[in-house]
């Protein structure tokens, strides 16, 4: 599943991951690349351990744990701590896929990436083409998307950012950990979820109705989760 989580930045708070990124020291973007993802990757990287890089990710994990469409789509276990890059003219990567684990530097913590995030902290106006290009069985899905809004998309998609050719693209990337491993599952609990909240609007949260999906809702989680 591909989703677009809007709003999960306000204006300000975009305002201000930008006035901290371009006053901010960048270096290669390949540090945090595998071997084969370094061979397609021109793109500059906040150091994962620099200060500005901990306080836009504390201010971005703190929003996502706010966000209900984030929570039931995603259904976090643990979220790697979010990472920023920004791609100036001519930059791009390449067709790659996410490392399948990825360690938390500094710490004995490692996540699965279940699923990966882009986080757009540009506006769609300020930079020409550098689209997120995510492939899967439907073919590519292209991705560009207002300033503070994200894309959720399943780790295992091969994907790529076209070259950018006017402006700077700024953006955080990271990966989600989820309770439920697999995609199909996941779908099928979140299509599930907005069924219910469509079904208990036009009726009540009371309803028999309601009440027994919920139900079908939380033993299906049980099944699938892994906590």
């Amino acid at each position: 599943m591909i989703l677009h989580v809007p709003h999960v930045l306000d204006t300000q708070q975009v305002a201000h991951c930008r006035e901290v990124m371009e006053q901010a020291l960048w270096v290669d973007g390949r540090v945090t690349a595998g071997y084969q993802s370094a061979e397609v990757k021109d793109n500059r990287q906040l150091p994962e351990d620099s200060k500005e890089a901990d306080e836009l990710g504390t201010m971005i994990v703190a929003a996502l744990e706010r966000h209900p469409l984030f929570i039931t789509a995603a259904l976090p276990l643990r979220v790697f701590p979010p990472l920023f890059n920004r791609y100036d003219p001519g930059m791009a990567f390449g067709a790659h896929l996410d490392n399948a684990i990825r360690q938390i530097t500094g710490t004995p913590y490692r996540v699965r990436t279940d699923l990966a995030v882009t986080l757009f902290l540009s506006q769609p106006d300020e930079y020409d083409d550098g689209e997120l290009i995510v492939d899967d069985v439907y073919g590519a899905h292209t991705v560009k998307l207002p300033a503070g809004d994200m894309v959720l998309y399943p780790a295992s998609s091969l994907h790529r950012v076209t070259p950018v050719t006017r402006g700077t693209r700024f953006a955080s990337f990271f990966w989600i950990q989820s309770m439920v491993r697999d995609d199909s599952h996941r779908t099928q609990l979140f299509e599930l979820d907005m069924a219910i909240n469509q079904v208990s609007q036009a009726l009540s949260q009371l309803h028999p109705a309601v009440v027994a999906l919920t139900n079908c809702s939380h033993n299906l989680l049980r099944r699938y989760a892994e906590v």
